[in-house]
């Protein structure tokens, strides 16, 4: 069929047609949101799952509709290797400029820049990725100790006084929050503590993957007391096919059902999986319905897609210790492994081993659902790393 048509959009962060399965979380976020904004009591939230689920899918949604909504947005990614000021700095720099648009600056929102300006000048020094320049002057003594739990706590307070002001509320979209610095993360979580104790409206909403709740705990004893941490997995069945099913109707195109349940029985209901099979299908497809033997012929075409990009990008980044310690743990087949087991299969004590362990979970490739257990973060990997290393030997 024509793949000028294909409605089905794989890729990191794409929003699929039809973001089937998540209006209930869509809509609490919304509540809270609303509820921030005018002064009320509500947490922040932490979304947190495998690769694949739809986590930055879900994010983007909510930014927009809260964006649409009059909320002063604040988008972020925490990729490896940043520290939370440099990320921080000039984005919190673009949304106070939003907010200084169209009325006259108030003593709050000039207050506001000039904590941001002593907040970067102070911590430049100490953290070498605070790059930008500011358009406003510091205030002596305003968020410049060069403490990052003390001066974030004050930046956002200003920020929070200025929101007000303007009848708004700063929402900080985070993904990939579990490569922030724990020592880091839990300044974010004592600044946000502190402005909700006094119920202004500043508050994040952030993603990231399953370690991330281990990684907060840590960070603070309180932080389950302070974000809602909502799981994100893979589709309902019932979810899973209108997400297959939906897309392809809009365009008058139809999937059998033996085709419908060979997709979801490939793709086990993860969203992005259930994308890649369902272009694939299509295209496949010389015309509708859309059958089993197209999606057989699909099944071919997206494991090689998934292999060269989705998995390869990952995989490529291993060291050669690590691969074989990712080879040996899908060797001993789905599901949750002891580290015992996995170091049993190398051939080597669990303590020679351990620095590739520490180092696959820092690197997110693998998490701990519990006391020495690993687990994969990228669903299907497993399988993906028996095809790339046939013979683990």
């Amino acid at each position: 069929m024509d793949p000028r048509l294909n409605p089905y959009a794989p890729g990191a962060g794409n929003p699929p047609p039809d973001l089937a399965g998540r209006d209930d979380i869509i809509e609490r976020a919304a509540i809270s949101l609303d509820r921030i904004r005018n002064k009320r009591a509500a947490r922040s939230f932490i979304y947190y799952g495998l690769r694949g689920v739809g986590k930055t899918v879900l994010l983007n949604k909510i930014r927009i509709d809260a964006e649409a909504r009059g909320f002063t947005v604040v988008p972020i990614e925490a990729p490896e290797g940043r520290t939370l000021p440099g990320i921080l700095v000039p984005n919190l720099r673009v949304a106070l400029l939003k907010l200084s648009k169209g009325e006259e600056i108030k003593d709050s929102l000039a207050n506001s820049m000039r904590a941001l300006a002593g907040f970067a000048n102070a911590l430049k020094i100490k953290y070498h990725d605070i790059e930008i320049g500011l358009d406003f002057e510091a205030e002596r003594g305003l968020a410049d100790s060069g403490d990052l739990d003390v001066d974030l706590a004050e930046l956002f307070f200003a920020i929070g006084k200025a929101a007000i002001d303007r009848k708004t509320a700063l929402v900080i979209f985070i993904d990939e929050l579990q490569y922030l610095p724990e020592e880091q993360l839990a300044a974010l979580i004592s600044a946000l503590h502190r402005v909700s104790q006094y119920q202004l409206p500043v508050t994040i909403v952030a993603a990231g993957l399953p370690q991330l709740l281990g990684q907060m705990g840590r960070a603070k004893s309180y932080a389950e007391r302070l974000f809602e941490f909502i799981p994100i997995n893979q589709l309902e069945e019932s979810d899973a096919r209108d997400a297959i099913i939906n897309p392809a109707r809009e365009e008058g195109v139809e999937i059998s059902n033996d085709a419908i349940e060979e997709i979801l029985n490939q793709t086990q209901c993860y969203p992005y999986f259930l994308q890649e099979w369902g272009k694939h299908s299509w295209d496949a497809a010389d015309e509708p319905p859309i059958e089993k033997s197209d999606v057989d012929k699909a099944s071919i075409f997206a494991l090689a897609d998934l292999d060269a990009s989705f998995f390869r990008v990952r995989f490529d980044r291993l060291t050669p210790n690590e691969k074989r310690y990712l080879r040996a743990m899908a060797g001993l087949g789905e599901g949750q492994h002891r580290s015992g087991d996995i170091a049993e299969a190398l051939g080597k004590k669990v303590e020679s081993v351990s620095p590739t362990r520490s180092s696959l979970i820092k690197k997110g490739m693998i998490y701990s659902p519990g006391h020495g257990e690993n687990a994969f973060t990228v669903p299907l990997f497993g399988e993906f790393m028996i095809r790339i290393i046939p013979d683990s030997t």
